[in-house]
């Protein structure tokens, strides 16, 4: 038997009734138009704490309140379950440790601060979830206060699933399919204990960010296997092992788990931003970025995407347009060799670029030898077919250039 069915899902909200935000269910135009099909858009970026985690953080406090009074309760989190868990604390008066990793954004710790009050302290560690759980477990240990997951327990697996309960509600039909992204699990998970019950007719889709695909390297394994490295880009969804809670819900009742590049979810980022007036975090962009490529409806298709946070730092602007552009095949890097001649780098601005283009960076590598020395030089074309034209010019140029690829160790250095 799976570690959770619609029934504990259907007492969670139950629970959560007046306490969680039953968020807006909206038909999105521009991804509608986009795919031929209806989409809706599930906006837990609304949520009390802007994400839906506080749904699984309160179900499971609220049950074990009594019994940790005394010693409190600890987590670990990325950020939006610590948002969830604070919140928690606050609210029934319980003392509370958060561990997060250091690659947290400050926007994420600021609202835990706010949100727990007095009730919480906050410990930065490691660069990845895993490490901080690995804290927080230990501090569990040591002191008795009760660990709260950010995923693998039934308690918070069932208070995700109100979702599920929620969508068909509001929709006042069943989906064709609900899309959802993957992090460790626990959304995707308690949405396919209520809908493989109640909705087993709808097509349930999980996300993951390439760069943190768990819950497709567990699949492929028939276990939750342990990553050998994460991308955090993503930081709501980067973790490296799956649940061994969520993992079965999942391989038994979702159709299908598939990935997303990083570059493809900062580019529906902005879209989101420009198009739509969402305001959401890079996890929040998951399910909408498979739209485009591999989770692609049928025409006339009803289809909910779960947006399921908008706790993105304004800071991290800057490189969410880096990633799109990259990946828009906008924007490229080389390593370019000037001939020791007078004049070399003005010959090279006059015939290297078309009229859309633009120099992005320009930086000597030797710093002292600026007349004549290699460059690194970043190039923006001015439409997606640009690059070939513009290497055209290059190999007809009397410089020596060097494109320095996605995959070469060296653009981890100029992103």
């Amino acid at each position: 038997m799976h570690a959770v069915v619609a029934a504990a899902v259907d007492e969670a909200a139950s629970r959560l009734d007046g306490i969680i935000r039953r968020t807006p269910l909206e038909r999105n135009a521009r991804l509608s138009d986009m795919t031929g099909s209806e989409v809706w858009l599930k906006r837990e970026d609304q949520q009390v704490v802007r994400s839906y985690k506080l749904r699984g953080a309160y179900n499971f406090i609220v049950q074990i309140q009594d019994e940790v009074r005394g010693v409190g309760v600890v987590c670990a989190s990325a950020g939006n379950h610590a948002q969830g868990v604070a919140w928690a604390c606050n609210h029934l008066g319980l003392p509370g440790r958060i561990y997060v990793p250091r690659t947290t954004p400050r926007q994420k710790r600021e609202r835990i601060r706010s949100l727990g009050g007095d009730a919480v302290e906050i410990m930065a560690t490691g660069e990845t979830y895993d490490r901080a759980h690995q804290a927080a477990s230990a501090h569990a240990e040591t002191t008795g206060a009760m660990l709260v997951p950010a995923f693998d327990a039934p308690a918070t697996i069932a208070g995700q699933g109100t979702i599920a309960r929620e969508i068909v509600e509001q929709l006042g039909e069943v989906p064709n399919r609900v899309i959802v992204p993957i992090g460790g699990g626990g959304l995707l998970a308690g949405i396919a204990a209520w809908s493989a019950e109640h909705t087993p007719e709808t097509q349930l889709i999980g996300v993951e960010a390439a760069g943190a695909a768990s819950m497709t390297a567990a699949l492929r394994a028939g276990h939750p296997v342990a990553l050998e490295s994460v991308d955090t880009f993503v930081d709501g969804a980067a973790v490296q092992t799956a649940g061994s809670h969520t993992f079965p819900l999942i391989r038994d009742h979702v159709a299908r788990v598939t990935t997303v590049d990083e570059g493809r979810v900062c580019s529906e980022m902005l879209a989101m931003y420009q198009h739509d007036g969402i305001i959401a975090e890079p996890a929040g962009a998951l399910a909408t970025a498979s739209l485009g490529d591999s989770a692609a409806p049928e025409p006339g298709e009803l289809t909910v995407c779960v947006v399921s946070g908008g706790n993105n730092d304004v800071s991290r602007y800057s490189e969410v347009l880096e990633r799109s552009l990259i990946h828009e095949g906008l924007k490229h890097y080389f390593l370019v060799d000037f001939p020791q001649q007078p004049g070399a780098l003005r010959r090279f601005l006059d015939d290297m670029l078309g009229p859309d283009d633009d120099i992005t960076m320009f930086e000597y590598v030797k710093r002292n030898n600026r007349e004549t020395g290699p460059a690194l030089v970043g190039i923006q074309v001015g439409y997606r077919g640009g690059l070939d034209a513009l290497l055209s010019r290059m190999v007809r140029s009397r410089c020596m250039v060097q494109r320095i690829e996605p995959e070469d160790p060296l653009f981890g250095f100029v992103q």
